[in-house]
């Protein structure tokens, strides 16, 4: 095969899958069941037209026959009058007519013939098109509900990715409020234990441990005095107490 030739086929695959993709299948059955019924139209014009045919051999007959009917007549008047020669000439026209008669009772013989299988033939096609529209709506509301139960799926999917992302989301932010928590409660003990300044106050590190030691000064002083208190008066003592010895 060509490299031309292989392009061209290459090029009408890709072609019918692209068709494929934008082809409704609803829209493609409902096309031909138009294409359907417009041939029937055609095969029941044509039926028409063939019964049209042989009414108006059934008419010419009827007046051949007429003037037939009237040629006996005529002969028989002519006889009445001892007119031989003229009652031949009608009686000679008469079978003229009737040659014609029997040309015409073949030929509506043979268009009876046909009116007929055509009329089976729309019958016919009548049935097979009305199944056809039976079928064409079943498939058609079949892929509806497929197509929407595919809508469905595709919503679902998607809902679950997006509760996927949000959940990893809301568990990223409760890692970081618990990041943000537990540096905060650090800094609060490095600022408690004087390991680090507190720079949004005016205090400095040096000021913040003589405050200290003066709390504890302040406490010492008075844990003395109440030493002192209790050994003036020793019955205030509880009972045990290893400071009383």
């Amino acid at each position: 095969m060509g490299v031309g030739k292989r392009l061209a086929t290459i090029f009408q695959a890709k072609s019918n899958a692209a068709l494929n993709k934008l082809e409704d299948p609803r829209q493609t059955l409902d096309l031909s069941y138009e294409q359907q019924l417009e041939n029937l139209t055609k095969v029941r014009r044509a039926v028409a037209d063939v019964a049209t045919a042989r009414k108006r051999v059934e008419i010419q007959a009827e007046q051949l026959k007429g003037q037939g009917d009237k040629l006996a007549e005529q002969a028989k008047a002519a006889l009445a009058q001892n007119n031989e020669s003229l009652a031949r000439e009608a009686l000679s026209r008469r079978e003229a007519i009737a040659g014609q008669l029997k040309d015409l009772d073949t030929q509506h013989a043979t268009i009876v013939e046909q009116e007929d299988k055509l009329t089976e033939t729309a019958q016919r096609l009548q049935t097979e098109v009305e199944a056809f529209r039976t079928k064409k709506e079943t498939i058609k509301a079949t892929y509806t509900a497929a197509e929407a139960s595919a809508h469905v799926s595709e919503a679902v999917s998607g809902i679950s990715a997006s509760m996927g992302d949000a959940g990893a989301a809301l568990q990223r932010a409760q890692d970081k409020v618990a990041e943000m928590q537990a540096r905060s409660g650090a800094l609060d003990e490095l600022l408690s234990s004087g390991a680090l300044t507190d720079l949004t106050t005016n205090r400095d590190d040096i000021q913040a441990q003589l405050d200290q030691a003066s709390a504890t000064s302040t406490v010492d002083a008075q844990l003395a005095a109440l030493k002192a208190q209790m050994s003036d008066d020793p019955g205030s003592l509880p009972a045990g107490n290893g400071d009383a010895q």
